[in-house]
């Protein structure tokens, strides 16, 4: 391709057999250039091809090992990497618990439902997660998609728990099959002021949700502002005892989570002194367990109140002890006559169009914040999103069989596994045996807890997630960014908050087809070697049926201000359809018909391709500078040549004329 000097379409990338004329090779059927049978046996051919090579791949060793991580670390695991996973693990443990009842209170869901969610799903991510600082589990923004899913599904509180563990499974099957087909990728439409603008939305939409429970008065679900608007009205109704207690709760954590920061000594760690690490360490772990002693303290409270003052605060109540029966889903619903209201029987597929977009944003959400908290601890090694999409995909699925609802990595969790020195996958063997110990012997004692320390524990937490800090440097940085941010936000805030994400995603695509529609162009007005004055153009991008159009009216525009050749420089131009074969032909028409030379430059051979279809007249690629003088040269003669013989042609008709008036005048 790049030897020729200024080469017509019929010899650039000429025909016969190969990828493009549908030639014979090992992949490909027979046939020439113009055999559409060959063309087909050919693409059946590459695809069987794919699919042997994509079968022989998935038994390779290194496949093996990217897909059962538990492999790579479990023949090289030490003895001191079982105690940075045991300290770990425990650690986290104590933080899982007390989240787990509060993220069970988000989901609308009995307390005992974040427990089952927090323990199975951690034994399935030590085989096939890729991060050892994710502990599966739920997550406050997933108990709140799944909150959200389950209110749209069913208004009967006896059909919530069925319905959110069929969302787990269906959510384990989802992010499996996106596994599978390797549909990682598709997080990348979620840009960060969109995923900033819906964190900060569901954080609001979290602590509105539970300021019912921080004050023992009763709300309406819905929108953050029928919530609100619910709140307001029933503020009258504020129960004093729950309300203070709340409050107290709030303050003591805000100031328990600063001790874990507090550090004594020099800034070296190695300067200090056995006390000082001590002292340091102590404080660490009170801060990072801090909501585990402070349901311990509020279950003592709650206690006491019960038995002095019953009226006084509100509690969870009753926990059932022991693990939950390992049972599929309900995949089904049977009649009910006798409740109130009376239940009727529901089928599959009916309980899937209750359930509606959830099936496939929770996905989405759960894979995002599981990507998130990865990245975040990932000290520069890349992020298979593809086999988090398998792990968290398995661990949701195996979940469902425990009746959980459905989890992910979340970052707090993260966080203290990875401050607590956590090794490897297996720490979330400890944390959910802990969570196993507790279910099985401490229950009974959960049912003194008050809801209001609960709220304030999830209040005290989801606050840091509105991301007001990223607003000056977006702003600083690209104004346009805060758009997408924006609206997804306000979209949340006013709408579900499933359908808020959407109008978030739908806002960015339209962001990147703007940007895809309306490239920029470069205009130079350059000399050749020989001297010839000629106008460059260069376009900053693809080719592609939104920006066609746009990109011909400009090269239109520039033209016509300046009577010189013209030079689309194609440098950057890496993909071009059809609609930009077509508009290239029409454009190419035009500077003929004005007899303006036009010249494609360093267009590269896949794209010279796809001209190729339509066969254009006057279409002419070169590859070097030097090429370009003879280009010029051969166009003026051209002219001239079309000029001469026009004006032959023009001059025998003149004189044919003549010679047949006079005749006829004769």
């Amino acid at each position: 391709m790049e030897e020729g000097v200024g080469r017509s379409m019929e010899s650039v990338g000429g025909g016969g057999g190969g990828s493009d004329g549908g030639g014979g090779g090992s992949d490909g059927g027979g046939g020439g250039a113009d055999g559409p049978a060959g063309g087909g046996g050919g693409g059946a051919g590459r695809c069987g091809s794919w699919v042997r090579r994509r079968a022989r791949g998935a038994f390779t060793r290194k496949q093996l090992l990217r897909r059962l991580p538990v492999l790579s670390w479990l023949p090289r695991y030490t003895g001191d990497d079982a105690v940075g996973d045991l300290v770990a693990g425990i650690t986290v443990g104590l933080t899982v618990i007390p989240q787990a009842l509060a993220y069970a209170s988000i989901a609308g869901l009995p307390p005992q439902f974040g427990l089952y969610s927090s323990f199975f799903g951690c034994f399935v991510y030590i085989i096939f997660g890729s991060c050892k600082d994710v502990p599966m589990g739920p997550s406050a923004i997933i108990s709140l998609l799944t909150a959200q899913a389950v209110n749209s599904a069913t208004s009967y509180d006896a059909l919530r728990p069925q319905y959110a563990v069929l969302l787990c499974f269906l959510v384990g099957i989802v992010q499996v099959l996106m596994g599978i087909l390797g549909l990682g990728f598709v997080i990348d439409f979620i840009s960060g002021p969109v995923s900033s603008g819906f964190t900060s939305a569901a954080a609001l939409i979290i602590v509105s949700s539970q300021v019912k429970d921080l004050l023992g008065i009763k709300a309406d679900s819905g929108t953050f502002v029928e919530v609100c608007i619910s709140i307001f009205k029933n503020l009258g109704e504020t129960s004093v005892g729950d309300a203070s207690l709340g409050c107290v709760c709030i303050v003591v954590l805000l100031l328990m989570r600063l001790l874990a920061k507090v550090q004594f000594g020099p800034q070296n760690v190695a300067l200090r002194s056995p006390l000082q690490l001590w002292a340091t360490r102590v404080l660490w772990l009170v801060g990072t367990a801090r909501n585990a002693i402070l349901l311990v303290a509020c279950g003592l409270v709650g206690h006491w109140l019960h038995h002095s003052h019953p009226d006084a605060v509100i509690v969870i109540g009753n926990v059932p002890s022991g693990l939950p029966a390992f049972k599929a889903p309900d995949f089904s619903i049977s009649g009910n006559d006798t409740a109130e209201p009376p239940i009727e029987s529901i089928g599959f597929f009916s309980m899937l169009g209750n359930l509606g977009s959830g099936i496939v944003v929770v996905p989405l959400v759960a894979l995002l914040e599981d990507i998130a908290v990865c990245k975040a601890f990932a000290n520069g090694k890349a992020v298979d999103a593809t086999q988090e999409l398998l792990a968290t995909g398995l661990s949701n699925f195996a979940n469902s069989f425990v009746q959980a609802f459905p989890g992910t990595g979340a970052l707090a969790r993260s966080a203290v596994n990875n401050s607590s020195g956590v090794r490897t996958t297996f720490a979330g063997f400890y944390t959910g045996l802990l969570v196993i110990l507790s279910l099985l012997f401490f229950t009974p004692y959960f049912q003194f807890i008050p809801k209001t320390s609960l709220a304030a524990i999830i209040i005290a937490a989801v606050i840091f997630m509105v991301e007001v800090h990223v607003v000056v440097p977006m702003w600083k940085t690209k104004k346009s960014d805060l758009l997408p941010g924006v609206g997804t936000f306000i979209a949340c805030l006013v709408l579900p908050l499933e359908m808020g994400i959407l109008v978030g995603i739908g806002i960015n695509i339209l962001f990147i087809l703007y940007h895809a529609a309306r490239p920029k162009i470069a205009m130079e007005n350059l000399t050749t070697a020989g001297g010839t004055e000629y106008l460059q153009l260069t376009p900053d991008r693809l080719l592609i049926f939104p920006s066609v159009d746009y990109v011909r009216n400009l090269v239109t525009k520039y033209s016509l201000k300046h009577n010189f050749p013209v030079v689309i420089d194609c440098s950057h131009v890496y993909n071009a359809d059809f609609t930009a074969a077509k508009v290239i032909e029409c454009l190419t028409q035009d500077f003929a018909l004005r007899r303006q030379p036009l010249f494609f430059f360093r267009l590269k051979p896949s794209i010279v391709n796809v001209f190729k279809g339509l066969q254009p007249r006057d279409f002419t690629v070169f590859y070097t500078e030097s090429e370009l003088d003879d280009l010029i040269k051969a166009h003026e003669k051209k002219i001239a040549k079309e000029e001469l013989e026009l004006g032959v042609s023009t001059l025998c008709k003149e004189s044919m004329a003549v010679v047949s008036h006079i005749v006829t005048s004769r």
